[in-house]
């Protein structure tokens, strides 16, 4: 399985599905979130990733494809878990100082 490296230094096992469907792993999983009716909002700044972000509508992922996406989900967050009271309870108490 093909290992990707993100900006952050963070590297996630993806299965090659970019191929298949001739598509970047970005706009696969773009095109995951849509199919399963998440609102995706991706930020970019370069002209040619805007581009390739509005180019998810012209191809839809397989039943299957989709199930095994969502197998690569780790249950764990790399920054903190939303579900831990704690971590609410924090993020609802703490202010910023501006």
């Amino acid at each position: 399985m093909q290992k990707v490296k993100f900006n952050n230094g963070i590297e996630m096992p993806i299965p090659g599905f970019g191929g298949k469907y001739n598509k970047s792993v970005a706009q696969v999983v773009l095109r995951w979130l849509i199919q399963r009716g998440v609102v995706a909002i991706p930020k970019s700044v370069r002209k040619e990733r805007m581009a390739e972000n509005f180019n998810v509508f012209d191809f839809e992922l397989s039943i299957e494809d989709l199930e095994r996406i969502s197998t690569l989900d780790m249950k764990s967050s790399s920054f903190f878990d939303h579900r831990d009271p704690e971590i609410i309870k924090w993020m609802g108490s703490t202010k910023l100082d501006l």
